[in-house]
């Protein structure tokens, strides 16, 4: 009993040195029981620091209205668009193809209906190089490269496709008014690349068409200028009135001949050579072809029912001017038929072309949008309000564990324990 006595004792002795394992071993064992939490107990502990908890919540909310004061102000413009329906005539074809020619893949892009498609056009950066430009932002964001540009636009840029089947666009700046024109802006650049990605079968007839049209209107140029220097040289100014009828017929038939050539090159940029289609008009222009040929050809005699004049008896003036007259009526019928087939391919174009219609248009925004200055402060003084609480409790949590003698012996021994490893180590 005394040597047991005097163990127990020696921690006592030897005051706050080190604990050994014998020491420890001695200690009664800590009494294990249900633990609950002491509500009052822990109100009591935050009762007693609240000057504290109430100095370190005041000093935040402070600090977060500083902070929120320096914000600079900003204003959001919000425009509405509605895109093609899908219930639209080819609308759902040309997405494919609008997004084919844009390099937007639907798999890479994950586009589950066709809104996501203009959402991600939207996005892209030929627009946003364009906003760029038009508006200097490079400079109004103090950066000098595009990419720094682009990043600082999208993140003031959000672009959502709604439930109802509406795209918002909502941009955020500094200024309201270039919010509100970046805004739209966005919507007049969109339609633009619409207009620029002309892929549907009107647009590429339109295309041929066109340019058939401006390389006709050249070569029409031309023979009235030759037939002008024709009549000026020779004085002749009217055929006879046989004359009149080779050259017509002629003309109609290589007129024929070029309005059936134009078209079969208009069905090569759609349909195959197998078409029967493309092989009927094959078939016609090869007979228009040796009809031309023959009158072409024509050395008959007068008479005997021949009521053509043959080309070798017409005086080499008059024949000279009749060859001017000639292609001068072929080359304004062939400019006549490519001038409707312009009109007719335009307005199918029109019928095809995708519409996206604006629902709401951006205005002027009255109020800021950001920084919320009460916002911050009420949720930075909560957060300082409960860290503090949680500061108070976890140190008032550590002085008890050093009030009583096992937990502080285990505390030591925690340290003798760390001391040893990193000695070994």
């Amino acid at each position: 009993m005394m040597e047991s006595s005097r163990v127990s004792e020696a921690p006592a002795a030897s005051g706050a040195g080190v604990y050994d394992r014998d020491v420890l071993s001695n200690l009664p064992p800590a009494v294990e029981g249900p633990r609950e939490a002491d509500a009052i107990a822990v109100l009591q502990v935050l009762a007693n620091s609240k000057m504290r908890i109430l100095k370190v919540t005041l000093v935040a909310a402070l600090l977060a209205l500083v902070v929120a004061l320096l914000l600079p102000k900003m204003y959001t413009a919000t425009t509405t668009v509605l895109p093609p329906q899908q219930n639209q005539p080819s609308a759902i074809a040309m997405l494919g193809q609008l997004g084919a020619v844009a390099g937007l893949g639907s798999a890479d892009l994950g586009l589950k209906n066709p809104d996501d498609l203009f959402v991600a056009m939207l996005g892209s950066r030929t627009i946003e190089d364009r906003l760029i430009d038009r508006f200097d932002l490079r400079r109004v964001y103090s950066v000098k490269q595009y990419q720094a540009a682009r990043k600082e636009l999208a993140k003031r840029s959000d672009i959502v496709a709604e439930k109802e089947g509406l795209i918002s666009i909502s941009v955020t700046d500094g200024d309201p008014k270039r919010a509100a024109e970046l805004a739209n802006a966005y919507v007049d650049l969109l339609h633009e690349l619409n207009g620029n990605l002309a892929i549907t079968e009107a647009g590429q007839r339109r295309v041929f068409y066109q340019q058939q049209l401006d390389t006709e209107r050249e070569a029409l140029a031309q023979a009235e200028v030759a037939l002008k220097q024709v009549e000026e040289k020779s004085g002749l100014i009217q055929p006879d009135a046989q004359g009149r009828a080779i050259v017509s017929a002629v003309a109609d038939m290589r007129a024929q001949v070029a309005i059936h050539e134009v078209q079969l090159q208009a069905m090569r940029t759609y349909a195959t050579e197998s078409n029967p289609d493309v092989k009927r008009a094959q078939q016609e222009l090869a007979g228009l072809r040796a009809q031309l040929a023959k009158l072409e050809r024509n050395t008959g005699e007068l008479g005997n029912g021949n009521l053509q004049v043959p080309t070798r008896q017409l005086p080499a003036v008059e024949l000279e001017y009749l060859r001017q007259l000639r292609d001068v009526k072929y080359h304004e019928a062939l400019y006549e038929f490519l001038s409707k087939q312009l009109e007719a391919s335009r307005i199918d174009e029109a019928k095809d072309a995708i519409l996206v219609q604006v629902v709401d248009k951006a205005v002027l925004p009255e109020r800021k949008s950001s920084p919320k200055r009460a916002l911050i402060v009420l949720v930075t003084s909560a957060v300082a309000f409960l860290l503090s609480c949680l500061g108070v409790l976890i140190m008032e949590t550590l002085r008890r564990k050093q009030e009583d003698p096992i937990e502080r012996a285990r505390l030591a021994q925690l340290r003798q324990s760390l001391k040893f490893s990193s000695w070994n180590s």
